[in-house]
């Protein structure tokens, strides 16, 4: 396939008349998996802006961090987390997964930037809960209601007591590559702490 610019009157102009160009950034992950992110670099100093921050699909990963570290103690941070839950009124959102799960790192990244991020840290209080190769912390799956059969990553929130309010027990993060920005910000209003 062979990539053709964009005629001169169909490229974007910004405000003050520059011509942008366009970069599209296609990522295929697995057989049927592919997402695009679409930025747009901006002439003033190589500076990139995003084309419609919240929306559109979560953006990839290049750089995986250690989310999930093996000597991670799960039930104790989810203790100290409900403490703190409780003082700030936030809720506390586990996140099953997995080092090796790429759809992890992106909803991680998805949740720490944007409207997202924002929303996250007025009123969650993120704990990361390893599953190593599927093996680990089985017992906080079934205590929280979270399949892990049905794909990782698996999210359960809690409220400052420690109720559970939400598990995805149907996968529905498993590819979170494809989850819409709007998505993600819908869910985190819907169950974040509400006012009394």
């Amino acid at each position: 396939m062979i990539a053709r610019s964009a005629p001169k009157s169909m490229k974007p102009k910004l405000k003050n008349g520059t011509v942008c160009r366009r970069a599209f950034l296609i990522l295929v992950l697995g057989t049927c998996y592919s997402a695009a992110a679409v930025c747009v670099l901006a002439q003033n100093g190589g500076q990139i802006v995003h084309d419609a921050p919240e929306r559109g699909i979560l953006e990839a990963v290049t750089a995986k961090k250690d989310l999930y570290p093996a000597d991670a103690k799960p039930k104790e941070e989810i203790e100290v987390a409900l403490k703190a839950a409780e003082e700030g009124k936030k809720r506390v959102m586990l996140i099953f997964g997995a080092n090796w799960c790429y759809d992890c790192h992106v909803l991680d990244r998805a949740l720490h930037e944007g409207a997202a991020g924002k929303i996250v840290e007025e009123d969650f209080l993120l704990i990361h809960v390893d599953i190593g190769e599927g093996e680990k912390n089985l017992d906080l799956a079934k205590l929280y209601k979270t399949p892990l059969d049905k794909g990782v990553p698996a999210v359960a929130i809690l409220d400052h007591q420690g109720k559970l309010l939400y598990s995805s027990g149907a996968g529905e993060f498993e590819a979170a590559r494809r989850m819409m920005k709007r998505d993600l910000v819908a869910f985190l209003q819907r169950w974040k702490e509400t006012p009394q």
